[in-house]
């Protein structure tokens, strides 16, 4: 099949503006993308602030820093998509990814244009960098509005041999990782900011262009290598840092909120309840490992090893999960969110009065359960610096290494029940629930069932927190952590272990280093979730049955499942 694009009839009264344009001017688009992108190219050599303090210094002219190298690289993609426009290949839409580039750069340029008027004091204050990357931003935005409208063949996708695809992944996954170092590394919020704005405009665009879905392709039939160079990658992440433990400590807390996340995806994402209480489970986990633990002020006076303390823990929270399952999982929609919203804050009212004077001592009331010490495995101090090939690993890489064996038991938890029998009840009750039941699917007990299963992920995580956070408070588990859990679900991509994983780092990251706004953070996240629901409800990083559901009258999606679903067959 070959490429087909759309010629509009310029005659037609009902034809838009922006059609009639790209109809008369459509072959320009790609002389604007390539001239934007090399504006763009040149901006990042160029001074932007004439003060060094500004930005992490981009004063300096052609030995780029910070925001300038930002701006290379934005050029650098919008001149691929520029030149791929000159190709037109069949299964490509470089068009989609130029308007996406596009967007992204006029953003990234205002964004750091204003940024160096603020701290400079003034729109005078900004050198000739960052005027001449607004104005490539714009020519690559006009290049990416003006490009026709292309529909993919994805029968044209490009077959390569085994070892290339394989090599395709590890240098994908190298450049995650080194993304995900150079951007921890960044402090400057104003700069971290529009680092973001940039590899939101690339990742998007890369999508939007079709070089994500045929990423996916490649993905698909490389399972088992994809996933040995995910962990490995994940692995290797600690020895970028250089000993920094506050990066880790970010790391840490991330890998917790991600695990504990993909354990509401299977109440949320798969089941389809909506659960407003689920940091209870995670509460309930922590306050099991602190009492079992051998810190002076636990209220226990029982120490079983670690292991046997994650077990009660799983334990304990899917009990739990069980006994506020049961009476309310006979409603559904807005009255079960307002049930378990409602359990949320019982339990930690109830971890308030478990002091000894409002009910038996077991949580210390407020003051909760301090000094937790820190792991040992068979002598393997968590809490001590290890040194591995001249890399200091501190106390928060000791648990990171802890919790990616977390994260990699409940993504196979996940991923099996997902592709099980429960796995296909669960989407068939949050699809139709009368007709599951109707089927012959038991609704009730498969309700039950993903609440006692996520509460137990939850609790396991709990458990691995208490040490990592040496102690445990009743003020961590308020309902504002159930929000951003569901939050992380919904943005990350219902269902889908890599969405949430995306949304867990989104919204764990963005207020460790964007503290300049962290009174705002609450409007932000309202902000971005609205934006999502308008232009991508099924999330970040969506499955295809979602994508589907969403957008049901799009052909080229549908010939994109089809396609991987024959691959899949043969």
């Amino acid at each position: 099949m070959s490429t087909v694009t759309h010629s509009p009839d310029t005659t037609d009264p009902e034809l838009s503006r922006l059609d009639r344009l790209r109809e008369q001017h459509g072959d320009r688009a790609a002389i604007l993308a390539v001239a934007g992108g090399a504006l763009l190219l040149v901006s990042g050599l160029l001074s932007w602030s004439y003060d060094n303090r500004i930005l992490d210094d981009v004063s300096v002219r052609f030995y780029p820093l910070g925001i300038q190298l930002y701006a290379m690289l934005l050029g650098i993609v919008a001149l691929a998509f520029g030149v791929l426009l000159f190709r037109r290949p069949q299964w490509l839409n470089p068009g989609r990814g130029l308007r996406a580039v596009g967007w992204g750069s006029v953003v990234f340029a205002l964004a750091g244009i204003i940024a160096v008027a603020y701290q400079a004091g003034g729109l005078i204050n900004v050198n000739e960098g960052g005027w001449v990357g607004l104005v490539g931003a714009a020519l690559v935005l006009a290049g990416g509005l003006l490009s026709p409208h292309v529909d993919l063949d994805v029968r044209t996708w490009p077959r390569l041999p085994s070892w290339a695809e394989i090599l395709v992944i590890v240098v994908m996954l190298g450049l995650l990782l080194f993304a995900t170092a150079y951007t921890l590394n960044v402090d400057d919020p104003a700069t971290f900011g529009c680092l973001l704005i940039t590899l939101l405009a690339v990742a998007i665009g890369l999508v939007g262009s079709g070089f994500g879905e045929y990423l996916g392709f490649i993905g698909q039939n490389n399972r088992r290598p994809l996933l040995l160079a995910a962990f490995l990658v994940a692995f290797l992440f600690p020895f970028t840092q250089d000993g920094s433990d506050a990066n880790m400590s970010i790391a840490t807390q991330i890998l917790i909120f991600a695990a504990t996340a993909l354990g509401l995806n299977i109440v949320v994402g798969l089941a389809g309840l909506l659960d407003l209480g689920y940091i209870a489970f995670l509460g309930t986990g922590a306050y099991v490992g602190a009492m079992l633990s051998k810190s002076a002020f636990a209220t226990i006076g029982w120490n079983p090893p670690f292991l046997v303390v994650m077990l009660l823990g799983m334990l304990v929270a899917s009990i739990f999960g069980l006994i506020i399952g049961s009476p309310t999982l006979r409603v559904s929609g807005d009255y079960l969110a307002i049930v378990t919203l409602g359990f949320g804050e019982i339990f930690r009212l109830a971890m308030f009065n478990l002091d000894g004077n409002n009910g038996p001592d077991l949580t210390n009331g407020p003051n909760g359960i301090p000094g937790i010490p820190d792991l040992n495995f068979f002598g393997f101090d968590f809490g001590q610096t290890h040194t591995v090939a001249g890399i200091p690993l501190g106390r928060f890489s000791n648990y990171y290494f802890l919790l990616l064996l977390l994260i990699a038991f409940v993504i196979l938890v996940f991923t099996r029940l997902n592709d099980s029998r429960i796995g296909r009840g669960w989407v068939a009750i949050r699809e139709d629930e009368r007709a599951a039941e109707a089927m012959g699917v038991n609704v009730f007990g498969l309700k039950l069932l993903a609440f006692a299963v996520g509460a137990s992920l939850a609790g396991l995580a709990g458990t691995i927190k208490a040490h990592q956070d040496t102690s445990v408070t009743p003020d961590q588990y308020i309902f504002l952590e159930s929000a951003f859990l569901l939050a992380a679900v919904v943005l990350g991509g219902m269902g889908t272990v890599a969405g949430v994983l995306v949304g867990a780092t989104v919204l764990k990251l963005l207020p460790e280093k964007a503290r300049i706004v962290n009174d705002y953070r609450l409007l932000i996240f309202g902000l971005l979730l609205v934006v999502m629901m308008r232009f991508r409800p099924e999330g970040l990083v969506a499955s295809k049955r979602r994508q589907l559901e969403f957008h049901e009258d799009d052909d080229e999606l549908a010939e994109i499942v089809q396609s991987e679903h024959l691959q899949e067959a043969k």
